[in-house]
């Protein structure tokens, strides 16, 4: 349970990371939407895994800092952007997301409001593909990932393309994710990692657009179970789902009490 929340004129600064591996062309989209943001990004971060393309250009000419990492894999990637961003608030972007103009203002707003200990995610509106894929994509990949997920864990998921978590939350875990196995989702190892003090608020109107490539071919969508399968297997060796309901159920039941504030709207986790 989320218990308190931020006073409101709290000053913050945001950070964005992205990372990339051989993904320009959708990078330098990606950028040049921050750039329009009504909320401009007080630092973003593009987090380079050993890309061959114009992806340094690109950070260049954009203005925006650039980070190598040499460990394969998305988790040390995006691990290795959050460690180095300075931002009180850390947003959370992946090449092909098109956040919206306010998507910042939006992420920031939300998370003022809430406790230290605390992420905001929304879902994707898919693009690209035929209408069969971007339907699958919203309700098949999206709908199982919030819900199954969601219920499995006792509060919503982060969802990789889109979210933003607060710095102290990520200090809270930074040493637990998953770094050294490019088979896990790193989304859903946040998720896991998270303890029971931390919550994660899901904002259906805090919308990216997403690519539907990743459900162009049966073998893209293949390498998403086989690596879900994984994500499972090195989460439940780390703590059991079972333990790790028990410890939040509680925690909620010894932290309800009638001075508990009442939660904001959009809150659909603890």
């Amino acid at each position: 349970m989320i218990r308190g929340y931020a006073p409101a004129m709290e000053v913050h600064t945001v950070s964005v990371v992205i990372p990339t591996r051989n993904d320009g062309a959708q990078l330098r989209t990606c950028l040049a939407l921050l750039a329009r943001q009504t909320r401009p990004a007080d630092e973003i971060i593009v987090v380079d895994n050993a890309s061959s393309d114009d992806t340094a250009a690109i950070c260049a000419a954009a203005g925006v800092k650039r980070i190598t990492v040499d460990l394969p894999g998305i988790p040390a990637t995006a691990a290795a952007g959050f460690d180095a961003a300075t931002g009180s608030i850390i947003a959370r972007l992946d090449t092909d997301s098109r956040p919206p103009r306010d998507w910042l203002e939006h992420a920031e707003r939300i998370l003022r409001a809430a406790a230290p200990l605390t992420a905001v995610t929304g879902p994707g509106d898919f693009y690209g593909g035929n209408a069969l894929v971007r339907w699958a994509g919203r309700h098949v990949f999206l709908g199982a990932y919030f819900t199954v997920i969601g219920f499995l864990l006792g509060h919503p998921p982060v969802y990789g393309s889109n979210f933003a978590l607060r710095r102290e939350l990520w200090e809270g875990i930074s040493s637990s994710v998953v770094r050294d196995n490019a088979l896990v989702h790193d989304d859903l190892d946040i998720s896991y990692r998270l303890r029971p003090a931390m919550g994660v608020l899901y904002d259906p109107t805090l919308k990216v657009g997403v690519s539907a490539r990743p459900f162009a071919s049966w073998a893209s969508f293949r390498r998403r179970i086989v690596t879900s399968v994984v994500t499972f297997r090195v989460e439940f060796r780390h703590e059991p789902p079972l333990r790790r309901r028990l410890d939040r159920f509680r925690r909620r039941r010894g932290h309800r009490s009638p001075a508990t504030p009442a939660r904001p709207p959009w809150h659909r986790g603890r």
